[in-house]
């Protein structure tokens, strides 16, 4: 399921227009067409990212826009809606863009002031606001995993307290012709945007060096059309000093061909015409916060926590992380009513590898399992060592289909190369079975005397005997393969 989407307009026939082609590319769409009504479907159906006309008859949009996203007005822009806010939470708030019939530079710097990512003319071309809405879901994805790993922290006790981020952004300007971008360098400078330098976007990725990674390029692109500024994009994100740097594209002239190539190419934002400096200004702002929630995604755990959570020999999550997560996606999924896949896998004969080879040999073995295992599943999938030669994987928002279609693919990659031990000279083929269990929100029903509010942890535990129940099936068919459980079969 790409995502679910809120549409918020006033007028029917914008509402339809929108559903329609939203529909067509797969969303899940839902609708309100008052200020009440967007917050209440805010909160009971959990959105990915909300589309916010700039004209409601109800209330102000900005200030609408401010109650979505968490964000307080300030002393001269006051919020003149008297609706229920959404619950309170510590879960990320969906990203707003704003549609207007007029999307000029006033309108846009009162729209990222209020939290808004974006405003786009309306009706939007439709390659642009496929091309933004992915870019979106997968911002969306990196904070709801940022989210659901905190979370499961402070179930099992090791939550601390945030420390403040204290180091200057480096801000590069990569430009064909730096003699150009001196004024936008200078005003970022007067605004204490960050560490600010402008360089030629030819030699760039030879001078970047290690000791002084970017947190933000900003790709300027002087000729309409010109195609060296996205290959310059990808060489950014191909590079290991710049690869999680975030990018802002800037364009000469409004092409919605281009900035949609920009933005599936991982530019976190496009700008294009006479760039404004304070809305340049604000853009970097979001891009640098973006970018620190994806670094703090990449180091979730701090080394005491991830020596009490991991298995010490492959590296993977232990049954101590991998049960209280398991409980928090279940918990999420009663929520958004999405379903999930759990796996257990098990090595088909390992013992007869320790016993022929030696435990060294068996654990070489276990690294190597490990490590195809993450290679070949997505960050946002969970895989943990709960046994001597026995793993669990969580995949969030997957069907039926796609797990099983994920489950061959994993006995595929285990089978089809030997495990090479060089010290020893041996090859030992390897192969693994795999039983699936589906989650959803109507999981807790399937439990004797289950309903809708059965705790989380007893449908764990239900999913967990499910998926072991269809283990013992693949085994007993012949191993190297992959069986469903009842309930998802």
């Amino acid at each position: 399921m790409p995502g679910r989407i809120l549409i918020v307009d006033d007028i029917a026939t914008n509402r339809i227009l929108l559903r329609v082609r939203l529909s067509a590319a797969y969303y899940d769409v839902v609708q309100a067409s008052t200020a009440t009504e967007a917050l209440s479907m805010l909160a009971r159906h959990s959105p990915d990212l909300v589309l916010l006309s700039a004209r409601l008859g109800d209330c102000d949009t900005l200030a609408l826009c401010r109650a979505m996203s968490g964000r307080a007005a300030g002393p001269d822009n006051k919020p003149d809606i008297q609706h229920d806010s959404p619950p309170a939470g510590d879960g990320p708030r969906p990203p707003v863009l704003i549609l207007s019939d007029q999307a000029d530079s006033h309108l846009r710097l009162a729209a990222l002031n209020a939290g808004a990512e974006d405003v786009l003319a309306f009706p939007a071309d439709d390659l642009l606001l496929q091309a933004r809405l992915r870019s979106l879901m997968r911002v969306g994805d990196a904070a709801q995993e940022s989210q659901l790993r905190d979370a499961t922290s402070r179930t099992l006790g090791f939550a601390e307290e945030a420390t403040a981020f204290v180091t200057t952004p480096r801000i590069c300007i990569l430009s064909g012709m730096p003699c150009t971008s001196a004024p936008w360098q200078q005003h970022l400078d007067t605004r204490r945007t960050g560490r600010i330098s402008v360089h030629d976007s030819a030699t760039f990725l030879r001078d970047v060096s290690a000791g002084d990674k970017p947190d933000l390029c900003v790709i300027v692109m002087h000729h309409p059309r010109d195609l060296r500024g996205l290959r310059l994009l990808s060489e950014l994100r191909a590079h290991p000093e710049t690869r999680h740097a975030a990018v802002i594209v800037i364009l000469p002239d409004h092409d919605p061909q281009i900035a949609a190539d920009a933005l599936d190419l991982g530019a976190g934002d496009v700008m294009t015409g006479n760039v404004d400096p304070t809305e340049l200004a604000l853009r970097v702002g979001i891009q640098i916060r973006r970018k620190r929630l994806a670094d703090q995604l990449r180091s979730t755990l701090h080394d005491g926590l991830r020596a009490a959570v991991t298995d010490p020999l492959t590296g993977l999550y232990n049954r101590r992380y991998a049960l209280p997560h398991l409980a928090r996606l279940a918990e999420q999924s009663g929520r958004s009513g999405r379903r999930f896949a759990v796996m257990l896998a098990d090595l088909d004969h390992f013992k007869t590898i320790n016993d022929r080879y030696g435990h060294a040999a068996g654990d070489a073995v276990l690294v190597e399992v490990a490590q195809r295992l993450r290679a070949n599943l997505r960050a946002v999938d969970l895989v943990a060592r709960i046994g001597g030669e026995e793993f669990l994987i969580a995949l969030p928002d997957t069907n039926r289909t796609e797990a099983r279609v994920a489950a061959r693919r994993l006995c595929r990659i285990i089978a089809q190369d030997p495990f090479v031990l060089p010290d020893k000279g041996l090859r030992i083929p390897l192969t693994v079975s795999i039983g699936v269990a589906m989650g959803h929100h109507a999981a807790c029903a399937a439990l004797p005397g289950g309903h809708a509010n059965t705790p989380p942890q007893d449908a764990v535990q239900h999913l967990l005997q499910q998926a072991d129940e269809a283990l013992y099936g693949a085994k007993a068919c012949g191993r190297n393969q992959v069986t469903l459980g009842k309930p998802a079969a």
